[in-house]
C-alpha cells in the first residue's frame, strides 16, 4: 500500500512504513510517464532524465538554444519541487544526439551555475527520445 504525504506544497510519495524514499513529482508535469521526476533516499536526491519541451507542443522545440533552456528550466523546477536548488547537485550527466553541440551546450549550462560547477559527463548518443537533442540527469545531496 502506499501513501501519500504532502509537505510545504510539494508532492511526495512513500512506500511502506519501512522506506525512506520520498518521490517528487512536479506539480505542472504534463506528461504521464511511468518515472518519478525525482527520488528522495537519506539526503541524496536522484534526478530521472529531463527533456526541453515546448510547453505549448509538449516536443522539444527546433532551435538548440531554447531546448537547452528549456531542459535546465526544467531540472531546476525539480530541484524546486523537491526544496533544493542548482547549487545542490553534485553530479549531472547530459546525452547528446550532436557533439558538435558541445560549445553551444556549455554557453548556455554555465548562466545556470555559479562556480563551482557540480561534476558532469557530456555523452555522446544516438537519437534521443522525442527528438530531443539533450537529456540531463542528475543527483543532489542537501549536504
Amino acid at each position: 500500500m502506499q501513501a501519500r504525504a504532502k509537505k510545504s506544497g510539494k508532492r511526495t510519495q512513500t512506500r511502506g512504513k519501512a522506506s525512506n524514499r520520498k518521490y517528487v513529482l512536479r506539480p505542472d508535469r504534463r506528461v504521464d510517464l511511468p518515472f518519478s521526476d525525482a527520488i528522495w533516499t537519506g539526503s541524496t536526491l536522484y534526478l530521472a532524465g529531463h527533456i526541453g519541451f515546448d510547453p505549448a507542443t509538449s516536443r522539444p522545440p527546433a532551435e538548440t538554444g531554447r531546448e537547452i533552456r528549456l531542459m535546465l528550466d526544467s531540472l531546476k523546477a525539480t530541484l524546486s519541487a523537491a526544496g533544493l536548488e542548482m547549487r545542490h547537485l553534485v553530479y549531472v550527466q547530459i546525452f547528446c544526439s550532436d557533439i558538435s553541440l558541445f560549445a553551444e551546450f556549455n554557453t548556455i549550462y554555465r548562466t545556470y551555475f555559479d562556480k563551482p560547477f557540480p561534476t558532469r559527463a557530456f555523452i555522446g548518443s544516438g537519437p534521443l527520445l522525442f527528438g530531443a537533442k539533450f537529456e540531463i540527469q542528475g543527483i543532489a545531496s542537501r549536504n
